[in-house]
């Protein structure tokens, strides 16, 4: 948090704060969005599977490569945390430090979600936001954050010393346990940092802590992706309900998600091919 000072600024302290700032990862060399191409794509297609996700629990599902999900909002202001993989192997999964990087502390239409290395490269493209409205608030706070990690019982135990069984980490962990047929020993490190949808998240501009608010979703808002790889999926509605004031309790209220998964019409992605995996030669160097 930088609250202890122990040293003196020294003489040039004012010119060395006044360096410009340079965007690290530049993006102009990235795929652009086709919103036209996605917009097509989405005309007429057809709605062929749909999930509730229990509060305070969480289920796979799987998305084939051009298709696209929603997650809905049904009885009320929910949070979810979302784990993608590749179905083919789920060693390849998103990496929300890799997408915060590039797109920023929280994502919305046309960003895409990035996995993990040595794979690098979209999974997933975010097509459709019914909250893109929201921007940024007088907070600082934004909606559908790729800063927050999940929900751990690990971190509930080092802050409050007790044990809570249904965080979204443990939650996912269920899920994933039970669509691998794995015991959640074997499969947990799988389990991974999340997108929070819904979640209305940003820094204190003080302490520069990570902070929550009440999300401004409500019913029937959603969120859409498109698949850019057979995708296999964990979502777990968070204990925190809205995220207004705790989580990993059962004090929150807390409400199901929905997912809601389509296909596109035929021919609707005739131009369209699956992004391969990154093309580093993995050398390091070495050879």
């Amino acid at each position: 948090m930088k609250t202890i000072n122990q040293n003196s600024a020294p003489k040039d302290a004012k010119v060395r704060r006044e360096t410009k700032p340079v965007i690290s990862y530049p993006i102009d060399n990235l795929t652009v969005f086709d919103e036209d191409f996605y917009k097509a794509a989405r005309d007429n297609m057809a709605l062929v599977d749909s999930i509730i996700i229990p509060p305070r629990d969480a289920r796979t599902f799987e998305v084939p490569a051009g298709y696209f999900f929603r997650i809905v909002s049904t009885e009320g202001p929910q949070v979810g945390d979302l784990n993608l993989w590749n179905k083919n192997n789920i060693n390849e999964r998103f990496f929300s430090g890799k997408t915060r990087a590039l797109y920023g502390t929280h994502v919305s239409t046309s960003d895409r979600l990035y996995s993990n290395l040595p794979f690098l490269r979209p999974i997933a493209t975010i097509t459709h936001d019914t909250l893109d409205w929201y921007g940024y608030d007088d907070d600082g706070g934004s909606v559908h954050d790729v800063i927050g990690t999940r929900c751990d019982p690990y971190t509930h135990v080092a802050l409050n010393n007790e044990e809570y069984h249904y965080c979204c980490h443990s939650n996912l962990c269920r899920a994933l346990s039970k669509q691998q047929q794995k015991p959640i020993e074997e499969i947990e490190h799988n389990v991974h940092d999340v997108l929070n949808v819904f979640m209305c998240t940003g820094f204190t501009k003080n302490t520069h802590q990570y902070f929550m608010k009440a999300s401004p979703v409500r019913p029937d808002d959603f969120i859409e992706f498109f698949a850019e790889i057979d995708l296999l999926c964990g979502l777990s509605a968070c204990p925190g309900g809205d995220c207004s004031s705790s989580h990993s309790s059962d004090k929150a209220a807390c409400y199901p998600l929905k997912v809601e998964i389509f296909k596109t019409a035929d021919g609707a992605l005739k131009q369209w091919k699956s992004p391969p995996q990154n093309k580093y030669s993995r050398s390091h160097g070495e050879r």
